[in-house]
Formats: C-alpha cells, sequence, structure tokens
C-alpha cells in the first residue's frame, strides 16, 4: 500500500475515533440534560436521541475504528498481539463493547421504557434514579476504556 493510501485509511480510523468517542460523551450530555429539565418528556426525548444515536454513530464508528485499526497495524507490520499498546487498546475497546452491550445499552432501553410508561401516568421515579445511577457507573466503563486507549495508541509505550 502506497504512502498516500495508508495516510488516507490512518485518517478514516482518526474521523471514527472521533465520531465514536464525540458520540458516547455527547450522549452523557443529552441524558443528564434531560434529567435537569426534570421532566417525563425531556427525559424520553434525551434518551431516544441516546439511543438512536447509538444506532447511527457508536455502532458504525465501531465497525470503521475495528477495520481500519486491524488494517493499518497489519500493514505497519505491527502484530496485533505482540504489541502492548495494540493489545492493550484492543482489551479496553473489548471492555468498552461489552460493557456497552451488556449493560449501558440494556439499562438505557429500561429507562426509556420507564420514563414511556410515565406519560401513561404510571412512572417510577425511584426505579429510574436506580437504573440511572447503574447507567452511570457503566457509562463511566463504557467511556473511560476508549478514552484510554487513545492514549496508548497516541503515546504507544513500550
Amino acid at each position: 500500500m502506497t504512502g498516500t493510501w495508508f495516510l488516507i485509511l490512518k485518517s478514516l480510523h482518526i474521523v471514527s475515533v472521533v465520531l465514536f468517542l464525540g458520540n458516547i460523551i455527547t450522549g452523557v450530555f443529552w441524558k443528564v440534560h434531560g434529567d435537569l429539565l426534570g421532566t417525563v418528556n425531556a427525559r424520553i426525548q434525551a434518551l431516544d436521541g441516546v439511543v438512536r444515536s447509538d444506532r447511527v454513530f457508536t455502532m458504525p464508528g465501531v465497525i470503521l475504528i475495528l477495520a481500519t485499526g486491524i488494517t493499518l497495524a497489519l500493514l505497519a507490520g505491527y502484530p496485533l498481539l505482540g504489541t502492548p499498546w495494540i493489545l492493550w487498546s484492543i482489551v479496553l475497546f473489548s471492555i468498552s463493547g461489552l460493557t456497552f452491550s451488556f449493560r449501558v445499552a440494556p439499562l438505557q432501553k429500561q429507562m426509556l421504557a420507564n420514563t414511556r410508561a410515565g406519560l401513561a401516568g404510571t412512572w417510577d421515579e425511584a426505579q429510574y434514579r436506580k437504573l440511572s445511577g447503574a447507567w452511570t457507573f457503566w457509562g463511566v466503563v463504557a467511556t473511560g476504556a476508549p478514552l484510554i486507549a487513545v492514549f496508548l495508541m497516541v503515546m504507544k509505550p513500550v
């Protein structure tokens, strides 16, 4: 692969990371914003937007990050599991993905269902707060792990 194509692929990788991280961090902002407004409708709108933006930005970002990252490492001759900063970035990215898939996304759907029930007058605010607390904890894990991976990718420690 020529130098220009490698740089194009690297640029696509970086743009994918920016979209991925930007979306998950912005999702936190909108969820908190909906909670601070305090109405059921504000929470529904915020959570619905977060869930939809995950489908539009987060999931395609994950696919592009993996495809471009693995391709770049192989083209540059880095052994994926034999290069510590790549290995640990993959581990952290996997932790993020598993946490999102098995904790964050289900909690978002539960909070959305909880708030939609509020439109029918059966909102369980205590349950919402419990779900929201769990979402915050697991969200920190799902967001913090790829942020650390970015530092590993940039710093490339031995």
